[in-house]
């Protein structure tokens, strides 16, 4: 919460990142979904203090983690959705890094 918000950003970028990567292997289950939960934690910390066209952008990536979250049995079970999911979460790396304004 101390840090500035392209920093907070860079962070979900880093988290999202972070998901696409270790998706890639059946036994980081555990670790992903810590990881999506904890993304959901800098939102919650960025969000607030956004410009309205990234707060937009939050809680609809906000709302892709929840329904992630909610259906991560069946996406980690299916080789084909996991990797969809690695692919979204490398697009939404990229997107959260070019708000971030750290590139």
């Amino acid at each position: 919460m101390r840090d500035p918000l392209p920093i907070r950003l860079g962070g979900l970028a880093a988290d999202l990142a972070r998901i696409q990567s270790f998706s890639d292997h059946p036994g980081n289950r555990d670790v992903v979904v810590t990881v999506v939960e904890e993304s959901r934690f800098f939102i919650e910390w960025a969000a607030p203090e956004a410009e309205l066209e990234k707060q937009v952008a939050l809680v609809e990536l906000q709302r892709q983690l929840t329904r992630w979250q909610h259906s991560w049995p069946h996406i980690w079970a299916d080789p084909a959705r996991r990797a969809a999911v690695a692919e979204q979460a490398g697009v939404w790396s990229e997107r959260v890094l070019g708000m971030s304004g750290l590139v």
